[in-house]
């Protein structure tokens, strides 16, 4: 499975935080440490607060701080709250037609990528 660089940078930021014990993080040294253009940076923590990874404080001394316990999520978890949609393959996506459909009958790859899919609960 391709993993968007919004994933990869969300599986960094919790990393980051995971590490820090505890400690708040400010948007800016997460995106520096872990070499984060801040754009996105900003971004993904916002993504990553809504579902609840994170927690973000506005204030002067601010920061954010890692919220959910590390062994009650996994990646595709993580990757999920940061991109829309992720796909096993490109010929899963919306409107692409399978070459290797034949008379109406799905093609053997594509269904399998297709039960992967309803198992990772896409």
């Amino acid at each position: 499975m391709y993993l968007p660089n919004e994933c990869e940078y969300g599986i960094r930021i919790i990393q980051t935080l995971a590490s820090a014990f505890n400690e708040q993080k400010t948007a800016k040294e997460i995106c520096e440490i872990n070499y984060i253009p801040k754009q996105f940076g900003y971004k993904i923590l916002k993504k990553l607060e809504y579902a609840g990874f994170v927690q973000s404080i506005r204030e002067f001394e601010g920061g954010s701080s890692r919220v959910k316990d590390l062994d009650t999520f996994t990646i595709a978890d993580l990757a999920c709250a940061t991109y829309d949609r992720l796909l096993i393959s490109i010929c899963l996506r919306d409107g692409k037609t399978c070459k290797f459909k034949n008379d109406g009958i799905d093609c053997l790859v594509w269904t399998e990528f297709e039960r992967i899919k309803k198992v990772l609960g896409e």
